[in-house]
């Protein structure tokens, strides 16, 4: 579902968040015990999450970074890292590839793997952003987001939902798989907007300027409208600001000209479309607001030297294509 263009977008950092839609690549229930270690490979495109229903692990990256996980507690990887679960600093890892699974469904699994010590339940998956915009936020993100299971009033709100995970996890009734992927997502997106709000790092850039009144809703405005024809004046106008301080502040803010901006989102979309609907280049030119098949062609081609037609054919990898991409 897009956000209605009719609606006044009075919340944008709320838009950005309407646009993370995941797509579960994999989730898994890991019965672990003492000693085990798991060894995590690089995802290219995916955010990892572990949910810890009981016992306690060390969460370890490549580049040294480590966290201690306790009950209660969720972990975001970002950016498709490889990482390592231990029950204890130096057990040696074996890769989650290499372990036997149950499978409940093609996309949920059980693992079961240790020495027979203490124990320790975790729901792991794997996820990708499919919007545009999502993808923005994802590339923002630090490479780990560590939401302790304390009862502060902050995490209130997803204690509830790992607490609802883990009787499903426990108890293991028909459809829990299904519930668990549900439950998962939104724990992703829960912890993300948690992120958003503490983390100064997520004040800046144009996900930073979404928190400027009028520039946010700028972008809030393109995002939710991409096919109108805007200008610098019909922004700055929507807006209430005059057109040389409005191209001058959301140039000093985002980090790149209003315009510039309005064609990525657009050529974002249309790559996602293309790549993903397999709309036609006729009807996403229309989609987009461009006045001929051949002018949205050549935006296209400019801004990503690929023609819309080699998206749409797949030939081209798309990580080749987000690569070319700029937002």
């Amino acid at each position: 579902m897009r956000p209605d263009p009719g609606r006044e977008p009075s919340d944008p950092v709320g838009e950005a968040l309407h646009f993370l839609h995941l797509s579960g690549t994999f989730y898994c229930r890991s019965e672990m015990s003492a000693p085990w270690a798991l060894e995590l490979p690089p995802c290219e495109g995916c955010l990892s999450f572990h949910v810890m229903v009981s016992g306690a692990c060390l969460l370890e990256l490549d580049d040294g970074t480590s966290r201690l996980l306790n009950a209660g507690d969720l972990a975001l990887v970002s950016h498709g890292l490889g990482h390592v679960l231990r029950s204890a600093a130096g057990v040696e890892a074996r890769s989650i590839d290499e372990l036997e699974h149950e499978l409940v469904s093609p996309r949920y699994a059980v693992l079961r793997h240790g020495g027979g010590g203490e124990r320790t339940t975790l729901i792991c998956g794997a996820v990708r952003f499919e919007h545009p915009a999502a993808l923005q936020l994802a590339a923002l993100l630090p490479a780990v987001i560590h939401v302790p299971g304390s009862d502060s009033p902050q995490t209130d709100w997803i204690q509830s939902t790992l607490h609802l995970m883990a009787s499903e996890a426990q108890q293991r009734r028909p459809g829990g798989e299904t519930v668990i992927t549900r439950l998962a997502d939104i724990l992703v997106i829960q912890a993300i907007r948690s992120w958003i709000e503490a983390d100064s790092a997520a004040q800046s850039g144009w996900l930073g300027a979404l928190h400027d009144k009028r520039i946010g809703r700028a972008i809030a405005l393109i995002h939710r409208d991409p096919a109108r024809p805007w200008t610098l004046s019909s922004l700055a106008a929507e807006v209430g600001m005059s057109r040389s301080a409005f191209a001058a502040r959301f140039n000093e803010i985002v980090g790149e000209p209003a315009i510039h901006y309005l064609t990525s989102w657009r050529m974002h979309l249309a790559a996602t479309w293309l790549n993903e609907e397999g709309v036609g280049v006729a009807q996403m030119a229309a989609r987009l607001g461009y006045r001929s098949e051949a002018a949205f062609s050549r935006a296209f081609k400019r801004h990503t030297s690929i023609s819309p037609g080699s998206v749409r054919r797949r030939d081209v990898n798309w990580d080749v294509i987000n690569d070319k991409l700029t937002v």
